[in-house]
């Protein structure tokens, strides 16, 4: 897909000291500014996901409604659009790409949204998984800027046993036996990305969710079905092991406490943020617990927890069921009506 444009960052210096020489930020936008520039919002990704897949949350009679607002959507790095090991030339191509933070997405961004656009508020940022996370890092590093923050199924710094599912991702793509330690040019390891499917699948919907058969209303006719044509199709779509490791790694690391001047001090991180909060945890997250989330909202100034009900797991924010994307949009609608 071409329908993005891209942001030429230059020489973009990550927070690891590397320097990635012309760097670059692949974006979508919907809408368009208003003359006072006062109604934008950025949205960035998730986990692998690309600007497409969030457009579930965007469009006309929805809170993000391209008539009212003007939304941006920036593709984090790694995800195979920006800048990535399968696309970044010699010598950081490959497994010599930078190691990421959510910081160094969000600097990326923050660069795009004033040079490109020449935006000194955002109304808005909000997002699913990793863009939740990108969403508390906006609201930490940005405190100014940021007015109001929507953060869904995931969490300002990632918990130890959040690091165990994300080991055993990990684990799952080195083990191809043509990983060759992540210098695989352009063979296709569908073998790692298979048995990363596979563990993905016992956390990405709860417990309740298989004991239901819920997949079989996404139309798949059993578990066995739903294993191979949902999460093996899931990762086996353009997805390449070296920038899920890259994305990985920046979800494994991610505290907005590690943000420079905080120290690694989570709670001051979150204390200094100034925007009006709505976080939405899902009920049944096995990654990002609404336990989790509440100790987040206990932190933060301004902030409420709205807890998404229903069984559907991590994916409540994945846009697959249309009660969770009513409880979100509705969500969205209150706060961005305070």
């Amino acid at each position: 897909m071409s329908d993005y444009e891209i942001f030429e960052l230059g020489d973009f210096t990550f927070l690891s000291g590397a320097t990635l020489r012309e760097a670059r930020l692949a974006y979508k936008t919907y809408g368009e500014p208003s003359p006072a520039k006062d109604n934008v919002i950025v949205y960035p990704t998730w986990y692998s996901g690309r600007h497409w897949d969030n457009e579930w949350l965007i469009g006309p009679g929805m809170t993000l409604d391209p008539e009212r607002y003007f939304i941006i959507v920036p593709n984090q790095f790694g995800n195979g659009l920006s800048s990535s090991p399968s696309n970044t030339p010699e010598p950081y191509d490959q497994a010599r790409f930078p190691r990421v933070t959510m910081y160094d997405n969000v600097a990326a961004q923050h660069r795009l949204v004033t040079e490109r656009f020449g935006v000194e508020r955002l109304a808005l940022v909000t997002g699913w998984s990793m863009g939740a996370g990108q969403t508390y890092q906006w609201a930490v590093s940005h405190p100014d800027m940021v007015e109001r923050i929507a953060p869904f199924c995931g969490s300002s710094h990632t918990s130890p046993h959040n690091k165990v599912f994300l080991e055993g991702v990990q684990a799952a793509l080195t083990a191809d036996e043509g990983f060759n330690g992540g210098w695989y040019g352009e063979r296709r390891l569908t073998t790692g990305l298979r048995a990363a499917a596979r563990v993905y699948a016992g956390w990405g919907f709860s417990q309740a969710f298989y004991w239901q058969h819920l997949y079989e209303r996404l139309g798949y006719t059993s578990l066995e079905d739903f294993l191979v044509g949902f999460w093996e199709g899931f990762f086996l779509d353009d997805r390449d092991p070296n920038n899920l490791i890259t994305m990985l790694r920046v979800w494994h690391a991610a505290d907005v406490g590690l943000t420079p001047g905080f120290n690694g001090d989570t709670e001051a991180a979150l204390a200094s943020i100034k925007a009006r909060a709505l976080v939405m945890p899902a009920e049944k997250d096995l990654y990002f617990p609404p336990e989790d989330e509440a100790w987040a909202v206990e932190r933060i100034p301004n902030a409420r927890l709205r807890v998404i009900p229903g069984v559907w797991g991590h994916f409540a924010g994945h846009g697959s069921n249309p009660e969770d994307v009513r409880f979100i949009d509705e969500g969205l609608r209150e706060l961005m009506a305070s």
